[in-house]
């Protein structure tokens, strides 16, 4: 696991700009780091790779990026772990290839040469990479299916730069990083900003699954794989088929994720996901041997502490965990917000972020339960679409009745997704396409809510006529009719990618933690979309399949009790451990200099929620990330 970065300009650069370039991903790769200027045929470039490592397999030199081949035609500078390296080096070697180390580094190498593009397809892991052919002069970089690792590049018309984070980008001071209003207002939208997006006019993530080529400055996108919900895996299976298919593959990617030379842990959170890892890791090896590690709350809505320890007893694992308070929050803030490069609004990076602090302590890889809601239909939108279908027959002054003397007059409560916070979040975007509407409930603001957050002047720049254009973007590339599938290609595609793995990306990588999702192996994950939909929820019982093949692993009160998240109790804290902070924040005069926001509507959302009228703990929140990572750039 590592830190990549690149640079190639028609102006000359010297390698101590790449290294500064490189080493602001320090903490992404601390154990060693390399430089390179690489030679174009062309000679109409200059050239430069760097690398910072986290050495997790073959810890020897041998291991040293950027790593070229024996007759220095190609070089790669390479990010992940791929977990069939072997299987692809065995038939490499059958064709004549030979290899200086027991890196997977050195088999996609040679692996490019092999095979082309297709080398990418034949990869089963995660990974983010740039190789450079020093005879066609052609950059390809690529990033795995689910983006489980960040790339980033930059494009004008005298300098290309790539980089696993926005920093190295942004320490070439001397390029354009003009900041494009129509993302800020997304990030309000998502509390995230959507691939291929960032807060700049000229930087781009590249998005999950995607190949781009760079030659002579001109680039070429292509997509090598997408979310399919092809029904050729699993046709005519049977309910307890699906079962046993489920538990062989995702044991089988447990296996593959488990391979390390270095220390390697589990995050458990007591949640099912991360349970079915442990139950899994204890028949591969013995459970005496497995490091697990929880956070919890004071708060007693917010903790699961006792279903991680229920199944660290179960299963005799060595388990650690720790409580997060207000206070100890507090301290981590500042140097977690500092390292943020962009804006991110969920909070939940916060006990993350705490988690991996903790867990580098012990181990250098930890196997977390990411994917699992994506795959099998968890979250509690889920269930909501049913009821919304219910609702909507209604007639419409019924509707209007319960809002306004029902819903909107419930009292404010600071508890973990409340009675009152759930409905008021229910009754946003109810006669929205369904699919905007689940984006209306998870994101910070709605559309209409929007408005309000921004100057009339800025609002001229913003593009209101297609606010939810990722949303329906995507919606069009399924071109699926199942509503379902729908959703679930929007939570892959979106929630999962943008939200869910950059913040256990960044969490974990600002800790030099490694952190593995056998969940989103793509062999289990193209099985579990081919199920039918009422395979992954039956009625009001959402991952249904998962927990029926569980029922032998796992007790019942784990498989079958209520969800809770990983959130944190900011209703609360906002009006008493974090209310100075967040105040003198997002008031702060030098903020609304820029003419962007609405100072007034922004003090109101705050005395608001002060009062206890109205939960703006999600739009005051993001607001506050916001003005700590971007204020100075306005």
């Amino acid at each position: 696991m590592c830190g990549i970065t690149g640079y190639l300009s028609r102006d000359k650069f010297d390698i101590q700009l790449l290294k500064n370039m490189t080493d602001t991903l320090f903490h992404r790769g601390p154990d060693s780091s390399g430089y390179e200027m690489l030679k174009d045929g062309s000679e109409k470039w200059c050239v430069g790779f760097g690398h910072r490592r986290l050495s997790i397999l073959d810890l020897s030199d041998k291991g040293h990026q950027p790593m070229t081949t024996s007759d220095g035609r190609l070089w790669i500078t390479f990010n992940g772990e791929i977990y069939n390296f072997a299987e692809i080096k065995s038939d490499l070697l059958n064709r004549g290839y030979v290899f200086d180390s027991m890196t997977d580094t050195e088999v996609i190498l040679y692996g490019y040469r092999e095979y082309g593009d297709e080398i990418f397809s034949r990869m089963n892991g995660m990974f983010a990479l740039a190789i450079w052919d020093t005879v066609n002069s052609e950059l390809t970089i690529a990033r795995d299916r689910f983006g489980q690792k960040p790339l980033f590049y930059y494009h004008d018309e005298r300098n290309f730069a790539f980089s696993s984070e926005l920093k190295a980008i942004q320490s070439l001071d001397h390029l354009d990083f003009s900041i494009d209003i129509n993302s800020i207002a997304q990030y309000f939208l998502f509390e995230y900003l959507p691939a291929p997006m960032t807060v700049y006019k000229s930087i781009h993530k590249l998005e999950q699954g995607h190949v781009l080529k760079w030659r002579d400055n001109k680039i070429n996108i292509d997509r090598f794989w997408d979310v399919s919900f092809d029904k050729h895996d699993s046709a005519g299976i049977s309910e307890l088929e699906a079962e046993e298919k489920v538990i062989e593959l995702l044991k089988e990617s447990v296996k593959k994720r488990m391979l390390s030379d270095v220390p390697l842990g589990v995050f458990l959170s007591g949640g099912i996901d991360s349970s079915a890892l442990v139950s899994l890791m204890s028949e591969i090896v013995p459970s005496r041997n497995i490091k697990t590690f929880s956070i919890g709350f004071k708060e007693a809505s917010f903790d699961e502490t006792t279903y991680a320890d229920q199944v660290a007893r179960l299963y005799r694992t060595d388990h650690h965990h720790k409580i997060l308070s207000a206070d100890k929050m507090l301290s981590i803030l500042p140097d977690l917000l500092n390292k943020l490069d962009e804006p991110f609004a969920d909070s939940s990076i916060i006990p993350t972020y705490l988690l991996s602090e903790f867990t580098r302590e012990h181990v250098t890889v930890a196997l977390g339960g990411d994917g699992g809601d994506e795959l099998f239909a968890g979250y509690d939108p889920f269930l909501a679409h049913r009821f919304a279908e219910m609702y909507q027959l209604m007639p419409e002054a019924m509707h209007k009745f319960l809002y306004n003397f029902i819903i909107k007059k419930l009292p404010v409560s600071s508890k973990n997704l409340s009675f009152d916070f759930k409905l008021k979040q229910f009754s946003k975007g109810l006669y929205s396409d369904s699919v905007i509407r689940n984006q209306k409930w998870l994101g910070a603001f709605t559309d209409s809510e929007l408005k309000g957050l921004f100057t009339s002047g800025a609002e001229e720049s913003i593009d209101f006529t297609q606010p939810y254009s990722q949303v329906l973007q995507h919606k069009a590339q399924l071109g699926d009719k199942s509503f379902w599938n729908n959703l679930l290609y929007q939570y892959q595609k979106l929630y999962l990618a943008d939200d869910i793995l950059v913040k256990i990306d960044r969490a974990s990588m600002m800790h030099s933690l490694e952190a593995r999702s056998p969940f989103l192996d793509h062999e289990l994950a193209e099985f579990v979309n081919s199920l039918p939909f009422n395979f992954k929820m039956r009625r009001l019982t959402r991952k249904y399949v998962l927990k029926k093949s569980l029922e032998s692993r796992l007790p019942e009160n784990i498989l079958y009790r209520k969800k809770k998240g990983f959130g944190i109790p900011l209703t609360a804290w906002i009006k008493d451990k974090l209310n100075d902070e967040i105040s003198s924040t997002i008031l702060d005069d030098s903020l609304y200099k820029s003419g962007i926001f609405n100072r007034k509507h922004v003090k109101q959302l705050f005395d608001d929620h002060i009062k206890g009228k109205v939960d703006n703990r999600k739009k005051l929140w993001a607001f506050y990330v916001f003005a700590k990572v971007m204020g100075g750039r306005l």
